[in-house]
């Protein structure tokens, strides 16, 4: 058997071609059912921020009730988009990613917290990532 190298320069596994590929997808998968989870757990204690002056006036404007409850809302619908990210990650992916867009067009519109914008960019990266990387999974295995 040839002993390959990776780019690191130790041996890589020829026995299982896409350990890379499996454990990107379970990092990536695993911190897309966290992260949403854990923000959406916090829109209800707000322990690690006051959520609500994220919220872009012209969206508060728009929704029903107040700022307050707009956040609560904004807990379920990510508590949910980390539970489809655990139980069918090509679909939860892509809610978080959609999900993403929305929090940066609400961020970019507020004309602030352009560095928290840019953040969520590339967290939307990530989360189109791991939709690839399922959607392959899912052909691999069909």
């Amino acid at each position: 058997m040839a002993t390959t190298t990776n780019p690191a320069g130790t041996p890589a596994d020829t026995t299982h071609p896409n350990l890379g590929a499996d454990r990107a997808f379970m990092l990536l998968r695993t911190v897309f059912t966290i992260a949403p989870i854990a923000f959406g757990l916090d829109k209800f204690f707000d322990i690690l921020t006051n959520w609500e002056k994220y919220l872009a006036p012209w969206i508060n404007d728009i929704v029903p009730g107040d700022a307050h409850q707009a956040m609560l809302t904004v807990g379920v619908i990510e508590i949910v988009a980390g539970i489809a990210v655990a139980v069918a990650p090509r679909y939860g992916a892509l809610l978080v990613a959609g999900w993403l867009v929305g929090i940066i067009v609400n961020l970019v519109s507020m004309g602030e917290y352009y560095d928290v914008a840019l953040r969520d960019f590339g967290l939307l990266v990530g989360a189109l990532a791991l939709a690839v990387l399922a959607f392959d999974r899912g052909k691999a295995a069909a």
